[in-house]
């Protein structure tokens, strides 16, 4: 095997998992291994242009193959039908705060969603989760400042105590 062969194995087994996370949270999981499948494909075509951190890189280009792919009021049904089925499931297993944190998310713009998910689940530092969205540092912490005084916000809204989600969704 060569060094290039082992570095994109490296990358892949280190990188796979979190650039699958990241499609799901924007697609759902019925698209996410063949938008992964082609991430790495272009990956492996451009690898001489792959920065050395390559995490950002690569949710760069899925996200790139996701927009491509997919229009979006399909992206929107999907992760709405993700929403409901990880609610679902939350309420069987009585843990009423993530329910609520799930609840206030669908209720944000599938762009402050994305930030949010950038930035808490996918654990990338501003600088990072701005080259995945093509755009300034500074403009991505006005987004992301405004994306969580919406979930605050969402959070803090008498409409989801959790007595009242769990009654009205049991």
């Amino acid at each position: 095997m060569t060094s290039d062969q082992e570095r994109f194995t490296t990358i892949y087994d280190e990188c796979r998992q979190r650039v699958w996370a990241y499609v799901v949270s924007r697609a759902g999981r019925q698209v996410a291994d063949e938008v992964v499948s082609e991430t790495f494909a272009i990956a492996w075509r451009r690898f001489d242009q792959m920065p050395q951190n390559a995490l950002p890189w690569l949710l760069g280009v899925a996200r790139n193959v996701l927009r491509d792919s997919i229009r979006a009021e399909a992206r929107r049904e999907g992760i709405q039908r993700e929403m409901r089925e990880w609610v679902t499931a939350d309420v069987a297993d009585h843990v009423a705060e993530r329910l609520g944190v799930l609840k206030a998310m669908a209720g944000l713009t599938q762009d402050e969603r994305e930030i949010l998910v950038l930035v808490a689940w996918q654990g990338l530092r501003p600088r990072d989760a701005a080259k995945v969205l093509d755009c300034s540092v500074p403009a991505f912490r006005v987004r992301l400042h405004r994306a969580r005084r919406r979930l605050q916000a969402a959070l803090e809204s008498p409409g989801l105590s959790r007595v009242r989600l769990v009654e009205e969704l049991s």
